[in-house]
């Protein structure tokens, strides 16, 4: 039996800080996702999914995101560091999951919303500790800090990935259509997050329990609920079907899918907390307007590459697209701090940032279910089209947003 109270009073006795606490939890559940991030998608290809498949599992793994209203809703007594724990074990019974019962697409698909429920439990409270621990005027370079210390665990796991599968005994147990080397990687992120659990402990509530609303809709916050709308469609298309155009179109093996994904991560140790200060810096109308100007044309490079080059070098531009896009999805920060620069007190903003995960969630689930149908019958160009038009749409909608607002935020003036 795991002495609970002995390892929270072994925290407190050594006068490890909250936050750094906090941020080693995040570092182990990012090393962890990486891992299960790195053969993700190569999983579900050896499970035989095909494209309008993937829309389909990824509308389930969805679900999660899109319940997380209710979710919070049904836990609105839970102080937020139990909500932690209990996303990490929800993280935990997942890997299980793959690792009893994964070879059936069915259980697989379960095991994955249990995993995803974790994932998004966690999101709206990791997210607002980060802020709620920072200064005045920083909570764009707190956000960053966080997905920074992420990423760097995120970059170690997809480099353990890429190590794996380059190991001559697994790429032969792969090549005669054996999973061995995905057994690794789930057994790795299910001993991770138990670790991440045990040291969650650890973690004390700020500044008392955070008492969140069940519903939670204002006028004021008309306009970041549109932006979300917009972020859960680009966000969709990026996440389900970017790899799985390089998986399926272009070959992208397991090693190399986990090594463009460990060079985001490894990029944006750097560039997100620079993008937390540019938020600071420059205002978040000004971080929105200029990251969708650029995803409009990654959008483009994107389904229409293999159009305008030859195959070799379609592949090599889109792997720098997957890339862009995902440092740039870092944008999204600006949002986060708009909400914290115009709500009342801290249990608004975590209520409003909870409704907005429920909102773009709610467009994701359906861009997950159409979306596969709609490469698989009409082709990628018409997919990566459609996701162009809506970075269009969220620009113009971000030209909307106030130019200044003084007294949140002097930068924006």
């Amino acid at each position: 039996m795991i002495n609970t109270a002995a390892i929270k009073k072994s925290f407190q006795s050594n006068r490890v800080e909250r936050y750094a606490l906090f941020l080693l939890v995040m570092m182990l559940f990012g090393l962890g996702g990486g891992l299960f991030r790195g053969v993700q998608d190569n999983y579900l290809a050896y499970l035989g999914i095909d494209e309008a498949g993937r829309g389909i599992v990824e509308f389930f793994r969805e679900l999660p995101g899109l319940l997380l209203f209710l979710l919070l809703a049904l836990l609105y007594r839970m102080a937020e560091r139990r909500i932690i724990r209990l996303a990490l074990g929800f993280s935990v019974a997942g890997m299980i999951g793959f690792l009893a019962l994964g070879t059936s697409i069915v259980p697989a698909v379960i095991s994955l919303t249990l995993w995803s429920l974790g994932e998004h439990l966690i999101m709206p409270v990791r997210q607002s500790y980060a802020i709620h621990s920072a200064e005045p005027g920083r909570e764009g370079a707190a956000i960053g800090l966080l997905r920074g210390v992420e990423n760097a665990g995120q970059v170690i796991g997809l480099a353990i990935v890429s190590l794996i599968f380059l190991m001559p005994s697994i790429r032969s147990d792969r090549d005669a259509g054996g999973r061995q080397g995905f057994v690794i990687v789930f057994i790795a992120v299910a001993c991770l997050i138990i670790l991440a659990l045990i040291t969650s402990l650890g973690i004390v509530q700020s500044k008392g329990k955070l008492q969140r609303k069940r519903l939670y809709f204002r006028k004021k916050y008309g306009k970041y609920y549109g932006l979300e709308v917009f972020y859960g469609a680009r966000k969709q298309v990026f996440l389900t079907f970017g790899p799985y155009l390089l998986i399926l179109h272009y070959g992208a093996k397991t090693e190399y899918l986990a090594s463009i994904l460990g060079l985001c991560a490894l990029l944006n140790i750097f560039f997100t907390p620079l993008i937390g200060r540019l938020i600071d810096r420059l205002g978040y109308r000004t971080i929105m307007i200029g990251d969708t100007v650029v995803l409009f044309f990654v959008c483009l490079f994107y389904g229409f590459a293999h159009r305008i080059f030859p195959h070799e070098i379609a592949f090599i531009v889109v792997s720098i697209n997957f890339v862009l896009d995902w440092i740039i999805s870092n944008a999204s920060m600006a949002s986060s701090v708009y909400v914290s620069r115009i709500s009342e007190d801290k249990e608004e903003m975590t209520s409003t940032l909870s409704t907005g995960i429920s909102i773009n969630h709610l467009i994701s689930v359906a861009i997950a279910f159409f979306g596969g149908f709609i490469w698989k019958s009409f082709g990628v160009e018409w997919l990566f089209s459609l996701a162009a038009l809506m970075a269009v749409g969220n620009s113009l909608f971000a030209l909307s947003i106030p130019r200044v607002l003084a007294r949140e935020n002097p930068a924006e003036a």
